[in-house]
This record gives C-alpha cells, structure tokens and sequence, in this order.
C-alpha cells in the first residue's frame, strides 16, 4: 500500500483514498475516473510536489519486466523500478547507467520526473539518459513518446514533474559496464575547487560552512585511471571510511580506499542494502552556472554564519547540460549546491530564504523535489521552454486530473 508520508516525515499526504493497481487497465481505469491523482514512488521528496487530495497511487505493484536491448543500447523497465535493483540487473549482463544518483533507492520514474542528477562534469543528470516513455495521460490514454519518432516531445515530457500523465515505463540508455575506485581526501581549498571538480568521473565537495575550507572531497575515478598523488591540490588522504555528515558511521556508504569494484557500488555515495539515514533531515539543491562556482561560494560568504547552524552537510557537484526543458541542468552546465538541513522547518525556512537571495543573481533553478521558495515568475524565467512546457501539459491533462497546490503556483494552467 502506499506509504501515508514521505521518506523524510515532513509531507503527511492529503490524499482521501490510497491505491495500488495489479495491472495497467486497472490503472488507465483508475486515472480516467479519478478528479485529482498523484503517483507516490519511494517518497524522496521533500516538498508537496508529489501530494494531493485526491487519488494517490503507487505503481510497486504493477507487473512488468526489465527489457534489455543490446542492439539499441537500451533498457526500458517498469516506472517504479529502484535504481539500485536496474543496476544489479544491468552488471550481471556487462551493462551500466552512466550515472547514478547518491541514494540507489529511488524510483526510476521520480528521479527523472524532477530532474534528479549525480556528478561529473561530462555526466547529465539521470533524466539525460531517457530515451523514451510510456504514458497514461489525464483522460486515460496510454501513449508512448520517445527519441525516435518525437524528440523534441520527449525533451518536453521527461522532467514532467508529474503533471502530464503516470508514467508506466522508462527506456534508458545503457553503456559497458566498468569499475571504478573511490578515494577520500581531506582538505581542500577554494582556490582548487575547480581543478578538483573536473579531475575525476564523478566528483562531490562537501562542506558545512564553518570555514572557508571545504572538508571532503569524494573522487569516484575510473579503475584504470591512477590514484591521487599525495599531496593532490594541497589535500591529504582520509585513512578510514567517512560518511559525508561527520561524526556518522560509514557503516552504510560506499567502499572507499581506493578499493576497485563495480560502477553501481561506486558512484552512490550509500549502499542499497542500507537505509541511509533515518529521514530526520531537510533538503534544498539549487543548480547554477558552472562558471560561477567560485562567485557562488563567495556570495553565500555572508549567510555562512545562517547556514552552519542548521546545516549537517552541505554538497558541491557538477552537472553536463541537457536539452529537457524543466530540467535544472537544462542548456548550461551546472554547479549544484546541496543543502542536507537538520529536521525543523521552522528554523530552516528562513535560512532558505536567506541562501535563495544571496542566489538570485545567479537565475538558481532549484530541484523540483526539494524545500525552496524561488518566487515562481523567477524560476519560469530561467527556463527557455517553460510556456511550451505548459501547453504539453495542458495538451495531454486538459481536465487538470495531475494538478497540485505546488505545480499550479509553480507551473500554472
């Protein structure tokens, strides 16, 4: 049955009936009978996005197999497939995702309804790899939209943010498997940050802001490749396994070390066999303009002192621009800040204020899933295709069956 709050317990969905369909036309009947319907998947957002007070939906149930097709150099798998389980697949059969995400527990279908990314400066987000979706749409419809017959449709649908239609099924793009090697180092200074963003196939800084200094650097670097020197950018070595909040176990990350294994038990920062953490946290991301890494840091300078208080850690890493048009990442390469915020709105909520004004000469594009309070008319502006974005909607859910309190402040009808 579908859970009755999201994963970090600050969203209690409104929702006056749960379900859970056995087969797709009990789906497309649901969808065509309901008023209002949402689709819950592993509840990682941390905003009323995914909420409604009508007809909530999980798809966990809906039959379906992961297709693999080597010709096409795809994989297309039921909507609400865990990252972490597709990759296991994908492995044991000499194929990989180019990325992944920090958490292997989400949603294949959430993840890149909201436009969710790893790190690497040549990696999209995980929406980029998307070839092709199935639909139900509004009216009860199931249509298919992919690279193939209709891509600038499909650049338009992928971070749909829920409002066009449940989606059913993801085709994605797949690549050889490959190993990597993830190393800690400690240490880093501003002045580096660049260098070190772009030295490796994923990278993530993580800071609390309590110095100048940025703590950790996370280098997931091919197998092949050689390790850090010793001193690499000034920094040192972390000579035990660390977790990016400090002072928690790393019972559940990752292997570090330098320890060679699988792309799929690399790139996420956490193990899939593990719960992460216990949920009792917050989250706000903000992308902005990869060249202004440096002048984004500086201008949250005078809030640090705002922010330390209520912050367990803070993320840098870096995303490959894309063509989809709601994406965060969407037609410029994109530093994103990640804020992992203790569990009290109240406090939180101004200092989010106070980060999104320190911000807003940058056009932040906040993810779709998190805490955040850009005015509305100033995130429309930052994307190119956001009033094509709004007649695809209205195009595919002309009676409004998707909508929700957050998407008509934020995309209007």
């Amino acid at each position: 049955m579908a859970p009755r709050r999201n994963w970090a317990g600050n969203v209690h969905y409104a929702a006056r009936r749960f379900h859970e369909p056995a087969s797709l036309d009990e789906l497309r009947r649901l969808v065509a009978d309901s008023d209002r319907l949402r689709v819950v998947g592993t509840g990682h957002s941390f905003n009323r996005l995914g909420d409604t007070t009508g007809d909530l939906v999980s798809l966990a149930a809906l039959p379906g197999a992961v297709e693999l097709d080597p010709d096409a150099a795809t994989v297309t798998v039921p909507a609400a497939t865990r990252y972490g389980d597709l990759a296991t697949h994908l492995h044991e059969r000499g194929y990989a995702l180019a990325n992944l995400a920090s958490l292997p527990h989400i949603s294949v279908a959430g993840a890149v309804a909201t436009g969710t990314h790893g790190s690497g400066e040549r990696l999209g987000s995980l929406a980029a790899a998307v070839a092709g979706l199935e639909l139900v749409t509004g009216e009860g419809d199931l249509v298919t939209i992919d690279r193939e017959s209709d891509p600038d449709t499909l650049s338009g649908a992928v971070v749909s943010l829920g409002a066009l239609g449940v989606v059913t099924r993801v085709t994605l793009d797949v690549v050889p498997t490959f190993a990597l090697r993830q190393y800690v180092r400690l240490g880093l200074s501003r002045a580096a940050l660049d260098a070190a963003l772009g030295s490796a196939y994923s990278v993530s800084v993580f800071t609390d802001w309590r110095t100048p200094a940025l703590r950790e650097v996370w280098l997931k670097q091919r197998a092949e490749d050689p390790p850090p020197e010793a001193d690499w950018l000034g920094t040192t070595a972390a000579d035990h396994p660390r977790h990016p909040v400090a002072g928690l176990s790393a019972e559940h990350c990752t292997p570090q070390l330098g320890a060679a294994g699988p792309w799929h038990e690399r790139l996420p920062h956490f193990r899939l066999g593990f719960t992460p953490s216990s949920g009792e946290e917050l989250q706000s991301e903000y992308l902005v303009p990869r060249t202004a890494a440096a002048d984004v840091l500086a201008a949250l300078d005078p809030v640090a002192h705002l922010i330390a208080p209520v912050l367990q850690v803070c993320e840098l890493r870096t995303v490959a621009a894309d063509r989809l048009w709601l994406s965060p990442s969407q037609g410029r390469d994109s530093l994103a800040v990640h804020f992992t915020w203790i569990a009290d709105a109240a406090r939180v909520r101004p200092v989010v204020a106070a980060v999104e004004e320190r911000l807003a000469p940058f056009a932040p594009r906040p993810h779709w899933g998190k805490v955040f309070d850009v005015p509305p008319a100033a995130v429309a502006a930052t994307y190119p295709r956001y009033a094509d974005f709004r007649a695809l909607a209205a195009r595919l859910d002309p009676a409004g069956v998707f909508r929700t309190d957050l998407l008509d402040r934020y995309v209007p009808r």
